[in-house]
């Protein structure tokens, strides 16, 4: 079902503003948090590109979704069990020859793009976060001069405020969905939580759309974000709504369908 068709189409001009982010570097076109995928997505003309930290025993920034390798990668338990060199020899599943990508791997590449980079800060095996991750990251981001472009994101408030406490200078995104704002209490004191914490905060759409107009209410259109909503259908669905950012797996969906409504065009 085309959820958007035959919206107003006034609202194509606040959708050029919006910015899409490709979610693990485009995981649904590429292996996710893989090299190739970055680069890939760069091609794009994606505005930002989400992705994802942990931490090797012997304290090296590695870009992987997981806290453990099985379902990406064929090597075996806890990222924080294996050395730099020991992730080295573990290939990534959906990728040809690829490792796990460091961050400072995944700079490289972005550092001459001016595409602005969302880096959440990932937890351990038993739900810890890391310690030094959120420093570590700050300083490599420094040598680079990219800290106007990059944010520091996660769903605990915890680690949010450790950013806010170590790494001010950065902006800082929330992320929200049914089981965290349970976790803290319900939807509007976690909104009340993160906005205390000066972050903009990024919804699951499904939470999202039950809730728009009170999270729009309270956050403001351009603090508020939705993830993932990756088919044409709900991609045309969300261009259209109040919110300033759209995390996708397809972000080469939105890029089309955004430049669509930038010209008045019908999309379906």
């Amino acid at each position: 079902m085309d959820r958007g068709h035959g919206a107003d189409k006034t609202k194509g001009a606040d959708s050029i503003m919006m910015k899409i982010i490709g979610h693990r570097g485009a995981r649904n076109l590429w292996a996710e948090n893989s090299l190739d995928g970055f680069r890939r997505s760069a091609e794009l003309g994606v505005d930002a590109v989400e992705l994802d930290l942990h931490l090797s025993s012997d304290g090296e920034i590695m870009v992987i979704h997981d806290p453990l390798l099985e379902r990406t990668t064929d090597g075996r338990g806890p990222v924080a069990d294996h050395t730099r060199e020991a992730l080295a020899s573990v290939r990534l599943r959906d990728a040809i020859d690829e490792t796990i990508p460091t961050l400072d791997q995944v700079l490289e590449i972005f550092e001459p793009t001016g595409i602005e980079l969302e880096l959440e800060m990932k937890t351990d095996a038993v739900g810890l976060p890391y310690p030094s991750l959120v420093e570590k990251t700050a300083r490599m981001v420094e040598a680079r001069g990219m800290v106007e472009r990059v944010r520091m994101t996660c769903f605990m408030p915890e680690v949010l405020e450790e950013i806010r406490s170590r790494a001010s200078h950065f902006r800082r995104l929330a992320s929200l969905d049914r089981r965290s704002s349970e976790m803290l209490g319900g939807l509007d004191r976690a909104i009340r939580r993160f906005l205390d914490l000066d972050c903009t905060i990024a919804v699951e759409r499904t939470l999202l759309e039950l809730e728009l107009e009170r999270c729009r209410a309270a956050i403001g259109t351009d603090r508020l974000g939705v993830w993932v909503p990756n088919t044409p259908g709900e991609l045309n669905y969300w261009l259209r709504q109040p919110v300033g950012q759209i995390t996708s797996d397809r972000p080469d969906i939105a890029l089309s369908l955004r430049r669509q409504l930038a010209v008045g065009a019908p999309s379906s």
